[in-house]
Parts: C-alpha cells; structure tokens; sequence
C-alpha cells in the first residue's frame, strides 16, 4: 500500500471509531487527493479546533472557495457540529476527516463527483 492508501485508512478508522460513520470511501478518497500534499505534513494534516486563525482557514479556503458556501454563520455553524462530531478533546482532527464531514453536512459531495 501506499503511504496515501495507508493514511486514508487511517481517516477511515477515525470515521468509524471517533465520529460513528461509515465512510464512503470514494468520497473520502477524493476528498484526501483534494488536500494534496497537506495530508504528509505532521502540521497540516491536523486542524486545532481552538486555533480561530486555523478554523477561518477552513472556512475561507475549503468552505467559501471549494464548496461554495456562502453565509460565514452557516460555515461556523457546521465547523462546530463537526468538531463536536469528530471530538473537542480528541488532540489529531485530521484535515482530510474534517473536510469530509463538512462536506457530508452541506451534501456537497457532488463537488468531488
């Protein structure tokens, strides 16, 4: 396996084991090819959900520009329903997890079709 094939399990089992969902695993696949390079950086690959600078990133870069989300209530909204999801405590919120379920909460998965 590759090393993407291997974090992408990696984001599989955090679906399953910290969110309860069962991925769908074309989609996360698209969705961590759509992180690009970010995913191999020990940095990167993580968003802090107590970082404001790292959370508007997500907004500004993968919400407004990628998914087309309008409304700066709404993106906050759904980054706080995912970080609840995915865990306030849970210290590794990896990138490619986080943007998967924002895009499952906004059913934007025709973006990545």
């Amino acid at each position: 396996m590759s090393k993407r094939d291997d974090l992408i399990a990696k984001y599989a089992s955090d679906l399953k084991d910290k969110c309860g969902v069962k991925p769908d695993m074309d989609l996360l696949t698209k969705v961590t090819i759509g992180c690009g390079p970010s995913i191999y950086n020990r940095d990167s690959a993580t968003v802090s959900s107590s970082d404001e600078k790292e959370l508007a990133t997500v907004r500004n870069n993968f919400l407004k520009k990628k998914l087309g989300v309008k409304s700066d209530a709404d993106a906050d909204k759904a980054i706080d329903a995912v970080m609840d999801t995915y865990g306030r405590s849970n210290k590794s919120k990896y990138r490619a997890v986080v943007y998967y379920l924002l895009t499952k909460h906004f059913k934007k998965e025709s973006v990545y079709k």
